[in-house]
Formats: C-alpha cells, structure tokens, sequence
C-alpha cells in the first residue's frame, strides 16, 4: 500500500526595495501563506524573510541565503519549500539545486487548492485551464516536481504524462479548454437575458477569501453551501432566489473568495464565473470584521471590482463577523452594514439597505392605460417589474416597479405613485 507523503515545508519571501506593494512578501503575507499551505494540507515547519534592495536575478534570494534555507530543510525534515513570490522558471530550477528540495510559488500553491476544491464540470475546466497556463511556460524547470509519485502538493491536476508530452499538446489543450468554457459564456449569457427579460436584479457576493460569503448566502437563502473556516472553502458559483421584500425578488450569486496576487491566469480562467461581477445589478462587498489585515483585504478587493464590475455598479460594504469585535472598530458611514452571518444578527438590516439601494431610481406607481396604447404593457413587462394587471372599463391598470427612463415615456398615464 503505497505511503501517504505529509508535505512539510519551509516558507520563504522576499522584501525587496523595488517590488510593488502587491509583489513583496511580508510576515502578514508568509501568515497568509502558512494558511494556504495547511489549506492545502500540508505543514509549515520554519518561515524566513530576507529584505534586500534588489532580488538576486538567478535565485531571488542569493546563493548565501539559500544554504541557509538548504541547512532549515535539512534540521526539520522539510521536503518542499515554498515562495510567496512568483518565481520564474529558471528561478525554480536554480533554488531546487541550492535547496535540495522541491520548490513552488504562491500561485501553483494556490492552483493546488483551486485542483482540490472543484466540484462541478466548470470549476474543473477553470482549474486545468489555469494549471496548463501556469505550466506551459515552467516545463522546462518542473524536473523535480514531474518526477515525484503520490501526487502531493504542487501535482494535483495535469498528470505527469501529460506535461512531458510537447508543448504543441498542452497548447491544443489549452485551446479546447478555452471553447469548452466559451460555451458555458454563451449559457450564461443566454440565462442572464432571461433573467435581464424577467426583470430579476442580480446581487453577487464578493469578498476577500474566508470573509463569510457562503455562510450569508446560506443564512439568507436557506442553501446548503459548505462553509467552514478555511480559505478557498467555495469554488463553485452558487446562485440562489431570494426575496428581499414583498415587492423585490433577487438572484443571490456566490463567487470564489479573492486573495492577495491571485494569480493572473487564475483570474483569466475563471473569467466565466467572475462575469457575474460584470453583470450584477449590486455588489455585497462582504468583509471579515475582525480580520487584523481588514484594510489591506478591503483594498485588494476593490482593486478587483475596478477591473471586473462595470462602473458605477452601486456596492454595500457588509461587516461580517461583528460579533468578534467593538462597536467602535465598525464603520457606520451610509452605504455599510454590520451583521453576523453565523449569528443571524443584523440581516433585517442587510435586506433593507439591499432593497434600498436596488430601488434607488425607481418608480413604484400605477399606471392607467388607454386600450389604444395597450402595445406599452409590453414594455412595462420587457423593462419593469408588473406587480399588477387589470383590465377595467376606464383602460388597462397596471402596477409597476420601473426605471426613470421608462417612467419619463409613461408619465401621462400615471395614475397614482406609491
């Protein structure tokens, strides 16, 4: 019976003077990575970040450093070594010399969990996508890693078969990929016009990993999503109804968790599922209340709804958690709420500002229609939301939800506004 192999490793990040903020490692970052390494299911067994000015272009970390790194793997029995830099590939190849150990970046760490967590067909598609993207340029120094049995950290995914046959293979491959999940683009779109025809506001959950989304989507909408306390815990878009009020009915969509240096090719795989961002009608920015790094976490994200969600799309910042710290460490600016998800406190609240803010420019009235003009209950019914219909001897009734826009063309027949 072959012998599970505990991955235990040593976690390494650079500070260099020239790194972007989102580049350079930090001891926040190397606590963040430690997380992602038990996430994956391994062990941290020593941590060590140098400063430099400037990374050393062969080995990120100087030959010097690295015997040091190399003597920490021996003393505690380590058998990988992971950067929270992105290495390139003959970085890779140099510090697997110097270290005598397996090494992997922040990225292929994080495609390791995204290759554990995938339920469904499509996060699976998105997973290998991002796999072969993150690869094909890496083959050449994945020696080490392609040679290992017991597919541990690092290896879950493409076999090694796969990524030593050419490179005009995984090419191919990407590109079967990329119009496998064209179609699941084109199902949505369609799904989405439907939704758009039937005048159903979409609200997507966003958020910094482990912020809470799962738990709110269950706690409002009685799903059953797994939520526990780890990072990465939700993959899988989840969409569900709920009914905010009496006259308001949203479509509740869960996205993947977001994390400092998400991968770009990560980003670009899951593009099908973060299109939801794109088309949402509100953005529930959901926020761990009592996370040390919130600011930090909270910038990392709006960075991410800039370069996904289209402009102006309105966004409430909820406080999760807020059970966990002091009224004063919870922001009461317009626009904010604070709830715990887990508690169910403070959800009445979240559905009020929800309805709010979805209604915010619209018109509640009814209208009174001449039979002559009958052609336009169609158009309440294409771009509003028809509470009511009925036909009387003075013309056609209707209650409505509509947009300024419409109500400016309809004005003459308001009967009465609610």
């Amino acid at each position: 019976m072959e012998q599970h192999i505990i991955e235990k490793a040593v976690l390494v990040g650079v500070n260099a003077d020239c790194f972007r903020p989102e580049e350079t490692a930090t001891e926040e970052s190397l606590e963040e990575l430690r997380q992602l390494l038990e996430t994956a299911g391994g062990t941290c067994v020593g941590t060590v970040l140098q400063n430099r000015h400037t990374p050393d272009p062969h080995s990120l970390i100087g030959e010097g450093k690295a015997q040091e790194v190399r003597e920490l793997v021996a003393a505690m029995d380590a058998n990988m070594v992971i950067f929270d830099n992105e290495l390139s590939p003959s970085q890779i190849k140099a510090l697997e010399e110097l270290c005598g150990a397996v090494v992997l970046d922040r990225s292929a760490l994080i495609l390791d969990i995204f290759a554990q967590r995938a339920r469904t067909a499509e996060g699976r598609l998105q997973v290998e996508l991002a796999q072969y993207r993150y690869l094909l340029p890496r083959l050449s120094g994945m020696g080490k890693n392609l040679s290992r049995l017991g597919g541990g950290i690092g290896t879950r995914g493409p076999g090694e078969t796969k990524l030593e046959t050419d490179r005009r293979h995984i090419r191919s491959r990407i590109a079967k990929l990329e119009s496998e999940l064209e179609e699941v683009r084109k199902v949505r779109a369609t799904q989405r016009e439907r939704r758009i025809h039937n005048s159903i506001p979409v609200v997507a959950l966003v958020g910094y990993t482990n912020a809470g989304k799962s738990t709110i989507l269950n706690r409002l909408t009685g799903a059953d999503i797994p939520a526990n306390n780890r990072l990465f815990d939700t993959l899988d878009t989840t969409t569900r109804r709920l009914e905010v009020s009496d006259t308001l009915e949203v479509l509740l969509s869960d996205t993947v968790g977001f994390i400092a240096k998400l991968p770009h090719h990560l980003v670009k795989a899951f593009r099908a599922t973060l299109e939801e961002l794109e088309y949402a009608d509100l953005l529930l920015h959901v926020i761990d209340a009592g996370d040390p790094e919130r600011e930090a976490h909270i910038a990392v994200v709006n960075r991410l709804i800039d370069q996904l969600a289209k402009p102006d799309t309105p966004v409430i910042e909820c406080y999760n958690k807020a059970d966990t710290v002091t009224s004063d460490l919870l922001p009461c600016r317009q626009g904010t709420v604070a709830i715990s998800a887990a508690r169910g406190e403070g959800m009445e609240k979240l559905l009020s500002l929800i309805e709010s803010t979805l209604n915010r420019g619209l018109y509640h009235c009814v209208f009174l229609l001449p039979y002559a003009e009958g052609g336009r209950v169609e158009q309440l019914h294409q771009h509003g939301q028809v509470l009511r219909c009925d036909y009387t001897a003075e013309g056609i009734e209707i209650e409505a939800i509509c947009r300024e826009e419409l109500f400016g063309r309809l004005r003459n027949w308001v009967k009465e506004v609610l």
